[in-house]
């Protein structure tokens, strides 16, 4: 294998295993991982409109989290594409909600996509610059986010 195919393949783990991290600093609501892994000017939406840098990404995600109980983000069948120092990331998601007080049969189901944009930085890491949830489906109330 010449080095330029191990670097591509180091290249798309680094990208898997931070689209990883992310899914479980969302389910174990760790704020300061997810902004580890994204830019400080990251671009996101989600289904409710554009956010302007992590900060708001961050706010947004735990604006819903915050008020749920326990959730689960599973992502399966990633295609990672890397283009010198940017690369592109898609991911099918299903998330899980489940109540945290009332009734804990009520549960909230998302499937999507995950459409992301990558960058490296100068020490040679990934951190994503954009996400777009493409919202396939859901089932559920949204009341199980308190909003």
């Amino acid at each position: 294998m010449d080095s330029d195919a191990l670097t591509l393949l180091l290249d798309e783990r680094a990208i898997e295993r931070a689209l990883i991290l992310f899914a479980r600093a969302m389910d174990e609501r760790d704020w300061s991982t997810m902004a580890a892994i994204l830019t400080h000017d990251a671009f996101g939406d989600f289904g409710t409109g554009p956010l302007a840098g992590s900060a708001a990404i961050i706010e947004l995600i735990r604006s819903y989290l915050d008020n749920c109980g326990p959730t689960q983000h599973l992502l399966g069948n990633v295609i990672v594409e890397v283009d010198g120092d940017t690369a592109t990331s898609l991911a099918y998601v299903r998330d899980i909600h489940l109540n945290s007080t009332a009734d804990p049969a009520v549960r909230f189901y998302t499937l999507g996509d995950y459409h992301d944009t990558w960058r490296r930085t100068r020490d040679g890491s990934w951190r994503m610059s954009q996400r777009i949830k493409a919202n396939r489906g859901y089932v559920g109330p949204l009341e199980i986010f308190g909003n």
